[in-house]
């Protein structure tokens, strides 16, 4: 594991109830999540795009190690949060990143989250049946 002695920025990231704490050092492309290697956490080929994105867009790929720790949510929100704060992170690492980041979406926090129950009603809007009798 990394020590605190060497450089590293930070960002956090939250989709939905996922919150995810990310920090990247420079260094060869090492993705680790929760103290597993990402193939070992993320089982789908499609999170760990998800995760990879900002890299893909700044073209920084191979240039950083992450170190993630998230909880909360399920899988798919915890790959969105991964990818806001490892941009949020980027931006810190380099101002210059900021404009691609911006325009592909990734700083916005994604504002969708589970709606609250409502006294009366059995889910958020879900009524209780109706009988005429």
């Amino acid at each position: 594991m990394y020590t605190s002695s060497k450089p590293y920025f930070y960002g956090t990231g939250r989709r939905k109830k996922s919150v995810a704490r990310v920090r990247i050092v420079p260094g060869t492309g090492v993705i680790t999540i929760n103290k597993k290697d990402i193939d070992e956490y993320f089982g789908l080929e499609t999170l760990k795009l998800i995760v990879n994105q900002p890299f893909g867009v700044t073209g920084t790929a191979g240039k950083f190690d992450i170190i993630a720790n998230v909880n909360g949510g399920g899988l798919s929100g915890q790959a969105g949060a991964i990818r806001h704060g490892l941009a949020r992170a980027l931006v810190q690492a380099d101002e210059a990143n900021k404009p691609a980041l911006k325009a592909a979406g990734f700083l916005t926090r994604d504002p969708r989250m589970k709606e609250r129950k409502k006294y009366g009603l059995k889910g958020a809007r879900r009524a209780p049946q109706f009988s005429k009798r």
